[in-house]
């Protein structure tokens, strides 16, 4: 795996071009916190990951179970976190590519079973149901899932969800789609009051929507009259869909574009309208050196780190584990300098400084409006029965991923202008 250096949180990542990949990211669904719901601390990762592998991780294989190949952005993060810790735990992992969101599921987590895996991790929400099948019927292998909702109501031993926060690398992301937007109003290109951003969604999912409403928060504490509009194509990964929304936001009249969609088809857009973008799972720079400034990812490698030499070391895992900057598990690609705006990296590590300090909140209730009122509660459904029953709303802020791994922000507020809601 290519290796990330820290600038603040602008990491670099060097990542190779996907020319057309799509990374099946897991609907996290609309949830949020639930009073009973145990202490944020609780669903954090360790502040640290192993320095050196246990002994006994020798004796641990590792199966890996992937929805798409390496030609997703997404599956490749993973499989490029999965190689690295593997690697330097010296542990066997076995991979299998190409498992949809079916009973193949269930069939390749038993086939990693009977290979002698006694660790099986697979990478998309659908996969769920069939990784908690093989759970039931493995009691003796850890399972654990990326994306998932179930872990923390099911009470089985073996059986895990993880995710991180995200959120906040999206949130330093918008901070330097802001500074760019700053910079074009400055330069005569568009007034203050024409700073629209464009936002391309695979679903309507809470994934998504945290995602999106992050990164416009980040990029409004800097350019505070911008807007956004947010089309959605329906698929993880749709080349020419996400290529003709693209098209379609920059004719809308959006100044900058950003996604949650994984080909290269709104980035290459971008390249060709010399329009800046802000990508995601990678850095797009060798194909569109003129327009990319940032990306954000998940480092999947602490997480593994962590559940091999658990399983090493004989320790519990996480039910519920949620990565953060703290534990390297939220990353920004290296700023292309060559499209963002002077100051953007300065700026980036001043946030950066202020999310872990806890001074800055990305859903600052202070921050934003619904419907022209500031939000003082939200009932949301973090347990994943739909019945919306939790106020995610406390001491002022949203409180994303604390009770809950998986994102459950799905608010719509003011400034975002869905163009489209049927996925």
């Amino acid at each position: 795996m290519k290796k990330y250096i820290s600038i603040a949180l602008a990491l670099t990542m060097v990542l190779a071009l996907f020319a057309g990949c799509g990374g099946s990211k897991a609907p996290a669904e609309t949830q949020a916190p639930a009073a009973n719901a145990p202490a944020a601390a609780e669903t954090q990762a360790p502040a640290e990951t192993p320095a050196e592998a246990p002994a006994e991780a020798a004796a641990v294989k590792i199966g890996f179970i992937f929805l798409h190949d390496e030609n997703s952005t997404y599956d490749l993060n993973f499989m490029n976190a999965a190689k690295e810790a593997c690697d330097k735990l010296g542990v066997e992992a076995l991979m299998r590519t190409n498992i949809p969101e079916t009973s193949a599921c269930y069939e390749a987590a038993a086939d990693l079973v009977d290979a002698g895996c006694n660790i099986v991790f697979a990478d998309s929400f659908g996969h769920e149901p069939y990784m908690i099948q093989a759970a039931q019927e493995f009691p003796e292998v850890q399972f654990c899932h990326a994306t998932g909702t179930q872990a923390h109501v099911l009470g089985l031993d073996n059986y895990h969800n993880a995710f991180a926060s995200i959120y906040e690398g999206r949130y330093l992301a918008g901070v330097a789609a802001g500074l760019k937007l700053n910079e074009m109003i400055e330069a005569g290109q568009f007034t203050a009051e024409e700073a629209k951003m464009g936002y391309i969604g695979a679903f309507t999912y809470a994934e998504v929507v945290s995602g999106y409403t992050s990164f416009y928060l980040g990029a409004k504490s800097v350019c505070p009259t911008v807007t956004m509009d947010v089309t959605f194509t329906g698929s993880w990964y749709d080349e020419t869909a996400e290529k003709e929304a693209a098209i379609k936001l920059i004719d809308g009249g959006c100044k900058l574009i950003s996604q949650h969609a994984d080909s290269m088809g709104a980035p290459t857009a971008c390249e060709n309208a010399g329009v800046p973008n802000v990508s995601y799972n990678g850095s797009t720079v060798a194909a569109c050196p003129n327009t990319f400034i940032v990306s954000s990812r998940i480092n999947w490698a602490p997480y593994f780190e962590y559940i091999i030499t658990s399983v090493a070391n004989g320790t519990a895992i996480d039910t519920d584990w949620t990565g953060t900057i703290a534990t390297d598990s939220v990353q920004l690609s290296e700023i292309n300098e060559a499209a963002a705006a002077a100051g953007t990296a300065d700026k980036i590590a001043e946030v950066t400084a202020a999310l872990n300090d806890g001074s800055i909140k990305v859903f600052d209730a202070s921050t934003f409006t619904k419907d022209g009122e500031t939000v003082t509660e939200y009932l949301a459904d973090v347990d994943g029965d739909y019945t919306g029953e939790t106020n995610a709303v406390l001491d002022g802020y949203f409180h994303e991923s604390e009770f809950r791994s998986a994102p459950y922000f799905d608010m719509q507020i003011d400034g975002i202008n869905l163009l489209d809601t049927k996925f």
